[in-house]
Order: C-alpha cells, then structure tokens, then sequence
C-alpha cells in the first residue's frame, strides 16, 4: 500500500487518493512517558455541580426535544474564576405533561475560598435573575456596555434574552429597552466586533420555524414513529444586531446582506478567516450549505460560502452542521474550521490558506471516517496535553430513534461516548479517546459544550451539557504537567477583547497564535483567556497582541505556569 504523503494536506486530490487506498488510518504516534492516563476526571457530584436537563421528551415527538441544552462558562461574579450558567428546557408545550422544572441553574465556583486545591460550586440562581424563563436553548456571554462585567444571551424555542451583569452575580433583563427581542427558535449565538469600534455587537443564530401546531408525524423504515429530519420544517432567518453603544442594538441584518441567503442554523465562530484584520462569522447550517460570511469593512458581509469550499462537505453534499469552532491548528498563522455533523457523515476540517479558501482534510488527518459512527455537537480546539498543539475533543449524542422498536428498550437509545483526536504536528490526527478514561466513555445524548480552565491549574477543562441528564464537568489531569501562559486580553474599557489575537514566541521556540473568544462549539459559551501550551519550555514569553481594531502591542517577557493580564495600551507599540 502506498504511503500517504502528508504535506499533500489540503490539495483536492489528496481527499479523494486518501480515500481510494485505505491509507486514511496511517497515523500512529503514541503518548509520551508523561502523558499516562487518564486524561480526564468527571467531577460533577462530588463538586456540587448537580443538574439534571429535562427535555420533555414523549411519544408525541415533538422536534425541539432532541435539540438541546448548551452551557456558558463565564466570570458571573468577578472573582477571576468561571462560573456555570445550566439551561433548562421543560416540554416544547405547554399544555404537555408536567414536569419538575427548576429552570436556568447558575452556580458559582467557590475556587480557593476554603481550600485552594479543591474545587466546589454553590447553587445561588435565587435572586440572580437567571431562573426559570420559557424553554432555553443555549447561551452567549460577553460584555455589551464595557462595564467590565460579563453580559449574557440566553437562546431559546420561542424567544432570546439580552441580560445585563453587575459582577456580583445579578442580572437584569433589558431585552426590550436594547431592542434585542429576538422572537422564534434560537440555538447559538455570538457577540462580535464587527465594526471595529470597540463595542460588542450580537448574531442570533435561528434554526426553525416550529410550534406544536406544526409538529409533523415521520415515520421510519419500519413504519415506527421517529424524529423529523430538519427539512420538514422552513429555516427562520438569523439577525444580526449593532451595538448602538447606548445600551440599545440596531438589526442590521438586511443592511448587512445577511438576508440574502440562510439556513436551519445551529453553530456559529467568529474569527478574521482572511487575514484582513475584520472579524468573519461562520455560520454551520443543518442540512443545508454552510455561510462563510466575510466582512466587506463597509458594515456589510458577503457569502463566501460556497467559493471558500466551506460550505458542503468534501464531495460536494450538504451536511448536518451542529457545532463549530475555529483555530490554527496547523500554526501557519490562519484560522481553521472543525465543523461537526450527523453520525454518517463525519466531521469536516477546514484548512486554511491564509487568505479564506479551504479544504476539507477531514480524510487525511483521519478526522473524518473516524467521526462517522458519531453524532457530534459540542466542539473546540483544545490543547489538552499542553504540548504547544491544538486537538479537538467532540461530544456526542444521536437524535434519532432506533427503527427497530426492539432497539428503543435500550435505557438510552440517543447516548454515544465522547471523541478526542490528539494533533501529531503532521496534518494528522490521532483517537486518543482511550487515554480520556471511563470521563469520556459515558452513554449520554451530549449537546453544548463549554471549554475553559475551571479550575486554574493552567489546562483546559469541559462542562458537557446532556440532553435528558445530568451534566458533567471533565477535569483535565494531564495539561498541568507541562509548562504554560495564560492570558487575559482587556480592551481600553476593561473588558475582555473578544476577537484580539495573541501571537505567543518562546525563547527559541516557534510562534503559535490563539484567539480571545467566547463563541463556537453548540449553543454554548466559553472562557474569553488564552491558554497556550508551552511543552518544556521554560522562561518567560513574548507575546505579540494584534487588537481588534488593528492595533499591535508587545510584552517581551511575561511569565510563564500562571495567568497574566494584558490591558490595551499598555504594551510596546509598533
């Protein structure tokens, strides 16, 4: 058999020569001495982090019940740790079956206020505003008034909610004085700068025209009831907000070009995909082609979609897009896509070339037919072992019944383990999902996915939200055994600068660049740090910040195994 060549990488050929001599799996590249397992520890119980989603779920199958939840991993109270924000759902109808609905669950990291090695969370929704409030989807978290507290959206069936923080842990609903009343189904969302002028502006992603009025029977093979596929119902149009800069938002959508085109849309990741400086959204459509909306600099975007090659999968089929999240994990400088998908499909992997035209890889790094047994949602570039690489980690549940009414006696018919795909620094990838231990062999029909360092130990940890369960927090015990920096990148007000970019350089080593963001993965919201994994590199850093509204700063020496602050205006100019 003929060997694979890797640096072929993103040559169009090079899918299809992948596939045609089985050469795909090629990859072996073992753990390291000091990577011994496992990887990741579930904590959830012992933390007090306790949450059980109800979806409603019934034999009237109604669609929105497999849909859901996601998880935000924010500072709700300004204490320099994460807290979890847990969103409900109930029944998509009213008048269904009652059941035990606590609502919207916010609890806060006690980290380090009794004992600092210990992690404990604490229930304190009472009072925080963030309770109970219709049938929830997802969540965004970013700071819309640069106060310097974390604002939030919360998604959801019938409606989203714009909520203003105050760092101490309260929220106050000014969705109709801001103009965000977003009504109809909304899964992910996302906030971003996208006129350069210093504010945070918002993207709601919609997914479905839906109502229990319109809930269609479909049948399988066998003639048994099961889940409609998505193209039973119209696509709803997503929006796009401005940020007045007032306390109120503007929509934008049809003066944006954002109108033009749509679809049933359910991830959503902001980054500069072309290297212009100007923050791009992507947006991954459920059965439908995917948007590459590229910001034209004039407050207007076009679809690059389809010319980019990242809007259909690699033979030019449309895919269920879920989760999404964007990064360079190759280290040439650019942003690249992960786009997760229907069991079947297989995940996509987008290369960047530097300029905002891919190609799908997924094949070649082995991504690909790997992915194919699973449904994937939550979704991000992860350097989990801290060796300076970004991996992917994806969770995974199926939403759809077994054909085989034998089948659905299973206690969970829609549960799959998680997935987790180790870089190898060669264009490939390989499933170290083994290495994560019995964390990542759970059955649960997982949906968002929040990624962050709960417990600032200085590696990437993730709270999994589950359909129809409890939620789970993986504790990552394998990054801190190597060197890292953290970094929190503020903007003049104080805020954290989602969008900026941090070019971090060890002595003598080479140069990777990551990403302050909170978006992507599935309706979920992530830690705004960067965390760059330094291997054994030890000594101090030089970081290179290139700030959202184009400006470039410079620390030549920042401190390595903690957390630093780096405020706009501070550091050397160029």
């Amino acid at each position: 058999m003929p060997k694979l060549n890797l640096s072929d990488v993103g040559r169009p050929w090079g899918i299809v020569a992948c596939l045609a001599i089985g050469a795909c799996s090629a990859f072996e590249a073992g753990p390291g001495t000091d990577l011994a397992g496992p990887w990741f520890r579930e904590a959830a119980m012992e933390s007090g982090l306790t949450f059980e989603h109800v979806s409603g779920r019934s034999d009237r199958l109604y669609y929105p019940e497999v849909i859901p939840p996601g998880v935000a991993l924010f500072d709700a109270d300004g204490d320099g740790d994460l807290d979890v924000l847990l969103i409900q759902g109930g029944s998509p109808d009213d008048a269904g079956p009652k059941v035990d609905r606590q609502g919207n669950r916010l609890f806060r990291n006690e980290l380090g206020v009794n004992d600092p090695d210990s992690l404990r969370f604490t229930d304190v929704t009472e009072g925080s505003g963030l309770g109970a409030d219709g049938y929830g989807m997802g969540a965004a978290a970013g700071d819309v008034d640069n106060d310097g507290c974390a604002d939030l959206y919360l998604t959801g069936l019938r409606r989203g909610r714009l909520l203003r923080g105050d760092c101490a842990g309260h929220f106050a609903d000014v969705t109709a004085a801001s103009g965000t009343a977003d009504e109809g189904w909304s899964v992910s969302a996302a906030f971003l700068d996208f006129d350069r002028d210093g504010w945070l502006d918002l993207f709601v992603g919609h997914y479905l025209v839906w109502s229990p009025d319109l809930n269609t029977p479909c049948h399988g093979a066998s003639g048994r009831r099961v889940y409609c596929a998505p193209e039973v119902y119209r696509a709803q149009q997503s929006h796009l907000y401005r940020n007045n800069r007032d306390g109120t938002f503007s929509d934008v959508t049809d003066a944006a070009g954002l109108a033009t085109t749509f679809g049933p849309a359910l991830g959503a990741s902001t980054a500069d995909f072309n290297g212009d400086g100007w923050i791009d959204l992507y947006v991954a459509n459920d059965g439908t082609e995917n948007q590459l909306w590229l910001n034209q600099r004039d407050g207007t975007f076009a679809d690059h979609g389809l010319i980019s090659g990242t809007a259909l999968g690699p033979f030019g089929q449309p895919k269920a897009g879920m989760g999404v999240d964007a990064g360079d994990f190759d280290d040439d400088g650019d942003e690249d896509l992960i786009v997760t998908n229907l069991a079947g499909e297989g995940h996509d992997l987008y290369v960047n070339d530097g300029s905002g035209t891919f190609v799908n890889a997924a094949a070649e790094a082995g991504i690909g037919h790997r992915s194919l047994p699973y449904t994937g949602f939550g979704v991000a570039w992860l350097d989990v072992d801290n060796d300076g690489r970004l991996d992917v980690l994806t969770v995974n549940g199926s939403i759809q019944l077994p054909d085989s009414p034998s089948d659905a006696q299973e206690t969970d018919v829609l549960g799959q383990r998680q997935q987790l795909f180790r870089n190898l620094g060669n264009g490939g990838f390989e499933d170290v999902t083994a290495m994560g231990g019995p964390a990542l062999e759970g059955h649960d029909a997982s949906r968002g996915a929040a990624f962050g360092d709960v417990d600032n130990d200085g590696d990437i940890d993730v709270v999994v939200a589950n359909n129809e369960g409890p939620v789970q927090i993986l504790l990552n015990t394998v990054g801190s055994r190597r060197h890292w920096v953290g970094l929190r990148l503020l903007g003049p007000n104080g805020s954290d600068s989602l969008g900026a970019r941090a070019a971090v350089t060890p002595a003598g080593g080479s140069t990777r660049w990551r990403r302050a963001r909170s978006d992507g993965s599935y309706g979920s919201a992530s830690d705004p740090r960067v965390l760059v994994g330094l291997g054994s590199d030890a000594g101090p850093v030089g970081v290179r910040v290139l700030w959202p509204d184009g400006r470039i700063e410079e620390w030549s020496s920042v401190e390595i195994d903690r957390y630093t602050t780096l405020s706009a205006g501070t550091g050397d100019t160029r």
